[in-house]
C-alpha cells in the first residue's frame, strides 16, 4: 500500500466527515426545526417523518438502499463505499442534531440562507471525493455522466424543486416551501462554487490587424495559450485573423491594457466560461 495511496485516502476521509457534519447541521438546525422542506432523499424522509415521526436520519438510510445498489452496478465498489460512507454518518449526524437543545434562529430568511449554504458547502466537499450523500445525488451523477454539459448543483436543484411543491401541497406550507427554494439555490450555488471554484474564466475574441504582436505579448506576459482563427469579413470580404484565449477573470484588464498599447482600434468580445479543462485550468480526467 503507497504512501500516496494512504495520503489520499486519509484525505478523502477528512472532507466526507467534515462534509457531512456540515450537511446534518445545516438540515437539522436550520431547515428542519424552521419547517423548511430540503430536496431529494432528504425531503422526503422529512415528509414521511411528518407523517409517521420515525427518524428522518433512519429514513434516509432505508431509502437509500435501492439506489446504492443502482449506485454499485454504475459506480463500483470505490464510489458506493465513500457514498455508504457519506451517508450513514450524515444521517446519523442529522438524527444525533436532532437530540441537541440547538435553536439558532426562527427566521425563515436566514434558515434558507445559512441552511443552503451549510449543506451546499457539505455536498461539495464530499463530492470532491467522488463519493455522494445518496439520494438524488446517484440520479445526479448518471445525468451528468451523460450530459457533461449540465452542473450537478443545476441538476440536484431541478429534483429538489419537485419534492419542494410536493411537501407545500401535501402540508399547505406554502411560505416554507418558497423559502425552501431559496435555501435550495443557495445550496446549488454553493455546491459549484466548491466543485469548480469562485471565479469563472473568460473567453476572448480579438480582431485586429496587428494579431501577430498582440498574441506574442498575450503568451508572454500572460502566460496564456492563444489560438488564431480565421475568418473573413462580411462587408469588405477582407480576410481576418481572429485571436482566441481563454483568461482567469482577473487577467481581463491586462489583456485590455495590451490591446490599448498595441491596437486602440482593435475589436474585442469578453464572454463567461464556467468550465475549462485543460493546462492551467481544471484536470481534464476531473469527472466531477
Amino acid at each position: 500500500m503507497s504512501k500516496k495511496f494512504i495520503r489520499e485516502t486519509l484525505k478523502d476521509v477528512v472532507l466526507i466527515a467534515i462534509g457531512s457534519a456540515l450537511y446534518a447541521a445545516g438540515f437539522q438546525i436550520f431547515f428542519y426545526r424552521n419547517d423548511i422542506i430540503t430536496g431529494g432523499v432528504t425531503g422526503v424522509a422529512m415528509i414521511i417523518n411528518y407523517l409517521t415521526q420515525i427518524p428522518v436520519g433512519m429514513l434516509i438510510v432505508a431509502l437509500n438502499i435501492p439506489l446504492f445498489i443502482i449506485a454499485w452496478r454504475h459506480f463500483g465498489l470505490k464510489v458506493l463505499i465513500g457514498s455508504g460512507a457519506a451517508m450513514t454518518l450524515s444521517s446519523m449526524l442529522v438524527d444525533f442534531i436532532a437530540t441537541l437543545p440547538i435553536n439558532l434562529t426562527s427566521n425563515y430568511l436566514l434558515a434558507s440562507i445559512y441552511g443552503g449554504l451549510f449543506m451546499g458547502v457539505g455536498m461539495g466537499l464530499i463530492y470532491l471525493t467522488g463519493a455522494t450523500t445518496g439520494g438524488v445525488d446517484i440520479a445526479a451523477k448518471l445525468i451528468r455522466a451523460k450530459r457533461q454539459h449540465i452542473n450537478m448543483g443545476t441538476i440536484i436543484l431541478i429534483m429538489d424543486a419537485v419534492v419542494i411543491t410536493t411537501f407545500a401541497i401535501v402540508f399547505k406550507k406554502y411560505e416554507a416551501a418558497m423559502y425552501a427554494i431559496v435555501g435550495m439555490f443557495i445550496t446549488a450555488q454553493a455546491l459549484d462554487t466548491v466543485l469548480y471554484g469562485i471565479y469563472t474564466s473568460k473567453v476572448c475574441y480579438i480582431v485586429s490587424d496587428l494579431s501577430d504582436t498582440i498574441k506574442d505579448r498575450i503568451t508572454s506576459e500572460l502566460d496564456r495559450g492563444v489560438t488564431i482563427l480565421h475568418g473573413e469579413g462580411a462587408y469588405t470580404g477582407d480576410p481576418k485573423r481572429v485571436i482566441f484565449c481563454v483568461i482567469k477573470r482577473h487577467q481581463i484588464a491586462d489583456v485590455r491594457r495590451i490591446i490599448r498599447e498595441t491596437d486602440p482600434t482593435a475589436f474585442m468580445i469578453v464572454t463567461a466560461a464556467k468550465d475549462v479543462f485543460g493546462d492551467g485550468f481544471s484536470d481534464i480526467t476531473d469527472d466531477r
